[in-house]
């Protein structure tokens, strides 16, 4: 074995470029994205690394890479400035020079013309690449990625770090070249099935035999307020994939009962709103712990506008009285968070603003607020309809603190109305607060 190439290489590894990642300036969407990329080709991949500009470290990140994988992809890095270092970094670490690449540079100088402007003398280092790589053409920006073998067996491509510049020369490019060269094993799906108010310790233990499944392999994710189970399997094609995930899809299903609600980009909010629209049915909202919450998520979704008609935050008590009909004698024997208070609530923004449906919140998301007999955590949600009205109370953990209390009341009051269409009943078994 010669040891300059080591062991050898398997799979993909995805490195991110960027200072503004460390520092938590950017949210890390590409690496997700390349991730989901890669697996819908069929490459595996089993490391994502990401460094700041710093020439010496991504040369060290470079030479670790060569002796690993067989696919190197990076983002960020590319752009004109002196902290966009990717390109003179990967030429040095691999000993060879940079060349200017006069296509390239043309292609810079067209689009400035385009503008009106001349090219500026930062802009220039963008046709720099190293002797014998291969230009990616970027479509949308100046900066060109590249394709390019150092090593015999291994491969980098480079990316912008701009998402749109990406995605475009992603599809434009990588994809037809990595399908040509055969780096796929198969096609890889993943399917994830959402649910809402259960525990992930408590849906693991249940789907225990699906979780020891080798393919498709099913992994658990916990949220704010609900858990995600994903389905992964690897088959020749996709349809094969598919096959394999469906039969795991319905006992998973089955597992979760009344809990589960959608899958992939499913939401709570689109589900209830897809309901509605089957129905033919509007919602009003009326909220006072959350703020506009449940009708921010509503109105969100695409499309919400053919059945909410609007919201009404009656945050003190006042307002709960002159706007939503609450009567005074409910509120000061009841207090503003009780069952009554949410069901008058709910009822008048129903018949307020003409819906078939009113759903109403109402709690102490605290840090202050709370009291003995109603600490913070205590919400309460209605929902009305021409059946007549329903309320459910829920104790939530203080401890959250209020952000994630004002979030689970959100997804509480859409799962509520959920059940109430679906005609799921009140309570749910796994319930977990």
């Amino acid at each position: 074995m010669n040891p300059e190439q080591g062991p050898p290489r398997e799979g993909a590894e995805v490195l991110c470029i960027g200072s503004e990642l460390l520092l938590g300036n950017i949210l890390n969407s590409n690496a997700r994205w390349l991730a989901e990329a890669l697996a819908s080709l069929g490459i595996p991949h089993f490391r994502q690394m990401v460094v700041g500009d710093n020439s010496q470290r991504v040369q060290e990140v470079l030479r670790e890479a060569s002796h690993r994988c067989r696919l190197l992809i990076t983002t960020g890095g590319l752009g004109p400035t002196t902290d966009d270092l990717t390109t003179q970094a990967i030429a040095h670490c691999f000993g060879q020079p940079l060349e200017l690449r006069e296509d390239v540079l043309a292609t810079i100088t067209a689009r400035y013309k385009v503008r009106g402007q001349r090219v500026p003398a930062s802009n220039r280092k963008q046709a720099l690449l190293p002797k014998g790589a291969t230009v990616i053409p970027n479509s949308t920006g100046t900066a060109p990625g590249m394709l390019w073998e150092p090593r015999p067996g291994f491969v980098i491509l480079t990316f912008p770090g701009v998402p749109a510049e990406l995605h475009a020369m992603w599809r434009q490019t990588a994809v037809p070249w990595l399908q040509q060269q055969s780096y796929g094993r198969g096609v890889i799906v993943s399917r994830i099935l959402r649910f809402w108010g259960v525990s992930e310790s408590r849906l693991a233990e249940a789907a225990a035999t699906e979780l020891a499944q080798s393919n498709p392999t099913v992994a658990p994710y916990a949220g704010t307020g609900e858990v995600k189970l994903r389905i992964t399997a690897c088959g020749e094609t996709t349809q094969g994939a598919e096959a394999l995930i469906a039969p795991t899809q319905t006992r998973l299903m089955d597992l979760g009962g009344s809990s589960y609600y959608g899958w992939d980009d499913d939401s709570l909010a689109s589900v209830v709103l897809r309901l509605l629209m089957e129905r033919r049915q509007t919602v009003a909202t009326a909220e006072s712990c959350t703020g506009g919450g449940v009708a921010a998520a509503l109105t969100a979704v695409p499309g919400s506008s053919a059945v909410v008609l609007g919201g009404i935050v009656a945050y003190g008590n006042a307002i709960k009285h002159k706007l939503l009909d609450v009567s005074t004698t409910d509120l000061e024997h009841h207090g503003a968070v009780s069952e009554p208070v949410a069901k008058a609530m709910a009822a008048a923004a129903r018949h307020r603003l003409g819906a078939d449906w009113g759903v109403a919140v109402t709690g102490i998301a605290g840090p202050g607020g709370g009291s003995t007999s109603k600490p913070v955590g205590l919400v309460v949600f209605a929902v009305a309809s021409a059946q007549g009205i329903v309320a459910v109370t829920r104790r939530f953990n203080p401890n959250r603190g209020r952000h994630w209390i004002r979030t689970v009341s959100v997804g509480t009051s859409l799962d509520l109305l959920r059940r109430q269409l679906l005609k799921l009943g009140l309570e749910n078994p796994w319930a977990q607060v």
